[in-house]
Formats: C-alpha cells, sequence, structure tokens
C-alpha cells in the first residue's frame, strides 16, 4: 500500500515541554485520516511538522515522497492546509479572496479565471461572488476557506478542526465535499472532536499527550478495545453512576440520557452478573446488558493514562 504519510520517531520540544513524543504514523493515500485526541495532545503541532512549517526536535517526516524539513518549499506546492480559524480577509469579497490564492498558488494567468470559476461552483458559492467575507454564515466561510486551499488541486489536504463551529447540516455538506475530494485522488488528514465524524474516517490515529496511543480503522480500534462494555438502563442514574465508579473492575462509566455505558475490565468472566449483584447489594437494581463499543469508549480507554 502507498503512503502519503510516514513518520519515524517524530518529536517536537517547546523548552521542556514535549508536545509530540516519538510518533510513528504511515498515512495511506487516498483515504480520510482522522487525528482524535483532547486539546493540546500535540495534533495541531504535528500537522505544521508535516506542512514544512514547523522544524522537528528529533525524528523524521516524509510527505508525498519528500522530506518535510529539506524540501518544504516543494511540499507547499503540492498541499493544503485549513487551519482551525477562519483565516481569509474578512474585508474582501468572496471572488476577492479566490483571486489572491491563485496569486499565492502561483497559478497560470490564463487559468486562474477558470478555476475560480470552477471552485465557485463546487463548493456552493455561486452568486455570493462579492459578498464580503467576514458576511458569511459559519458553513458558507468554512465552504470559502476550503476552496482556497484546493485552488491547486492538493495531493494531500490538512484539515484543522474545519467544521468545530458549523451546524449539523453545514458539517454533513463539509463532508460530501471531503469525500468528492477522495473520490478524485487527494489523501486528506483531518483532525475532529466529534465521535460521528470520527466514524467517517478511513483510518484513525488517537494522540494523548503527545503520544499516539491508538491507530487503525473504526472498526479494528473497536475490536480492540480493552474492555467490555455493558450498557444499562435505570431511572436512578446518578446513583447507580455512583455505585459503579466505586467497584474496582470498572474502568469508566459514562451517561447517554438515561442510559450509562460501564467499562468492565475484560479479565471478569460474566461482567453483566458481576455489576447487577453489585448493584443489587445496594439496592440499586438496573437492566443490564453487554453491547458493542462505541468509538467514544475506545477514545475514553485510550486516553486514560492508566491504560498506558
Amino acid at each position: 500500500m502507498a503512503h502519503a504519510i510516514e513518520t519515524r520517531g517524530l518529536t517536537r520540544r517547546f523548552g521542556m515541554l514535549t508536545a509530540v513524543d516519538s510518533v510513528d504514523l504511515s498515512v495511506p493515500e487516498k483515504c480520510v485520516y482522522g487525528f482524535l485526541g483532547p486539546n493540546g495532545c500535540g495534533k495541531s503541532t504535528t500537522i505544521r511538522m508535516l506542512c514544512g512549517l514547523l522544524r522537528p526536535s528529533a525524528g523524521s517526516a516524509t510527505v508525498l515522497g519528500v522530506d518535510s524539513v529539506e524540501q518544504a518549499e516543494t511540499l507547499k506546492q503540492k498541499i493544503g492546509y485549513m487551519t482551525q480559524r477562519f483565516s481569509l480577509y474578512e474585508d474582501l469579497t468572496v471572488v476577492e479572496n479566490l483571486r489572491f490564492m491563485t496569486e499565492i498558488y502561483q497559478l497560470p494567468r490564463r487559468q486562474r479565471g477558470l478555476v475560480v470559476s470552477r471552485q465557485l461552483e463546487r463548493f456552493q458559492l455561486a452568486g455570493r461572488e462579492r459578498q464580503l467575507a467576514g458576511t458569511l454564515s459559519g458553513g458558507q466561510r468554512q465552504r470559502l476557506a476550503l476552496a482556497s486551499v484546493t485552488m491547486h488541486d492538493p495531493e494531500l489536504l490538512f484539515l484543522d478542526e474545519p467544521t468545530s463551529a458549523v451546524d449539523p447540516e453545514s458539517r454533513r455538506e463539509f463532508w460530501d465535499i471531503i469525500f468528492e475530494l477522495v473520490d478524485q485522488g487527494a489523501t486528506v488528514l483531518v483532525t475532529t472532536h466529534f465521535m460521528d465524524e470520527a466514524e467517517r474516517c478511513h483510518h484513525l490515529a488517537i494522540l494523548d499527550e503527545g503520544r499516539l496511543v491508538a491507530e487503525g480503522t473504526p472498526s479494528q480500534l473497536r475490536d480492540s478495545i480493552p474492555a467490555t462494555v455493558v450498557e444499562l438502563e435505570t431511572t436512578r442514574s446518578r446513583k447507580v453512576r455512583e455505585a459503579l465508579a466505586s467497584l474496582p473492575a470498572v474502568l469508566d462509566v459514562a451517561q447517554l440520557g438515561s442510559r450509562l455505558h460501564a467499562l468492565v475490565n475484560p479479565d471478569v468472566d460474566a461482567p453483566v452478573q458481576y455489576l447487577e449483584r453489585a448493584l443489587n447489594e445496594v439496592s440499586l437494581p438496573a437492566e443490564c446488558r453487554l453491547v458493542m463499543p462505541n468509538l467514544e469508549d475506545v477514545f475514553v480507554m485510550a486516553t486514560r493514562s492508566e491504560a498506558r
């Protein structure tokens, strides 16, 4: 399998702080590769090193076949990078922003008008050419940002939490565009906090405290979770949750509406009976059943320092 990104021991320190700690990645071509992790876990720092914007303290990164440090200028012509915050000029119109980006990417002058027209149609911005970027809705701004960083048809696209400030419908439309880009041959690396978005990715990497703590397809990660998941139905959720949290074999408890998800040590032979017995002893009956883990369960287990 060909890889768009390969890193070995990729590390970045800021003084005494190690933001990214010996990360090994192999990102396949023509897929959506998701980065998950708590705030401050090193996702954005990793992306900046992969883009050639930040020099690693140790290790190496090969991106699209070139060294991200030694050939950073060559690399910039092959990639697109959409940052977390809207980074275009709010006091320019939609079309002025796009025209400016054709100059940044040094597109041939005879092609610039055609490319701008293509992007307006492709990202559903036709009819808003003369609207100031600062007056666009959140979803429209994100589409404009994506249109701007794909002017040159990059082989690899970095999206840093691209849908964190948009409504669910705009998120869905944005992901439709992402899959269109992949179908056309691009590789997309995206950071997200949304578990439903993580489910959309072909591959996932989970970072915690600068370290890569889990990697694989969503189904592989669910299958390999080091816990048994028990779902509980109860009318006394808070009390039941407190009781479960005190049990040594319960690794984590999360509330999902009227239900609870308990992550139980896989060494427990009969987890449903174990929980039912413990709850009956404190007069807190609950209906328990085994369920398949979801990606939130995977995330919780992967980012528990005890699990490492």
